[in-house]
């Protein structure tokens, strides 16, 4: 004879409904944290671009300087050349020497090595640069110490530092913790010595 089983209930506890909503928020979160990254990357590789170009035209003008020996001190301006001055887009009118180099140098940290449009788009945000004399050249027989110039490249970083101790273009890009500055100092040897 057949004996009849009670019918078995199971209870439903949904675990496996939460292991799933658990597993979701975990991706989520994850998700979350790959786009935060993504994003901070991008800006790093951005501030690391314009760090390059500001080493690239300190040096440009550095080798200009070294160049035109003869007029070293030429190239020693009041206020900052780049973005905001008065130099031609064509320097080609200037004559050959520290006027032509400063103006062309002015064009690139304008950026106008390379166009979007009509925007030049080829250097940092806002690049300006400055030339200051460190130390007077002394042809004096005995002494003989050479001109050093101090060429700086200021720009407009995307998040804020600490402001730099150069003081080029300072007050020029409102809080100064988004002023970024690279230097170099160029020596130039006096002939006769």
């Amino acid at each position: 004879m057949l004996i009849p089983r009670p019918l078995l209930r199971r209870r439903q506890s949904g675990t496996s409904l939460l292991e799933v909503l658990v597993t979701v928020v975990i991706i989520a979160l994850g998700l979350l944290g790959m786009a935060g990254l993504q994003s901070k990357t991008q800006v790093a590789g951005v501030e690391s671009f314009q760090r390059v170009q500001a080493a690239i035209l300190a040096s440009d003008l550095g080798e200009r300087i070294n160049a035109n020996r003869a007029q070293a001190a030429d190239y020693v301006v009041a206020g900052t050349v780049g973005t905001g001055d008065g130099e031609p887009s064509d320097c080609t009118t200037l004559a050959i020497g520290s006027d032509r180099d400063l103006c062309e140098w002015s064009n690139a940290l304008k950026g106008g090595g390379e166009k979007a449009g009509s925007a030049n788009v080829g250097s940092m945000v806002g690049g300006r640069g400055c030339v200051t004399l460190v130390q007077a050249p002394d042809p004096t027989t005995g002494v003989c110490t050479p001109g050093i110039y101090l060429v700086t490249v200021v720009w407009q970083g995307l998040h804020q530092t600490q402001e730099p101790l150069n003081t080029c273009g300072q007050s020029l890009y409102g809080d100064s913790g988004y002023r970024r500055a690279v230097s170099m100092q160029v020596s130039v040897g006096l002939p006769q010595c």
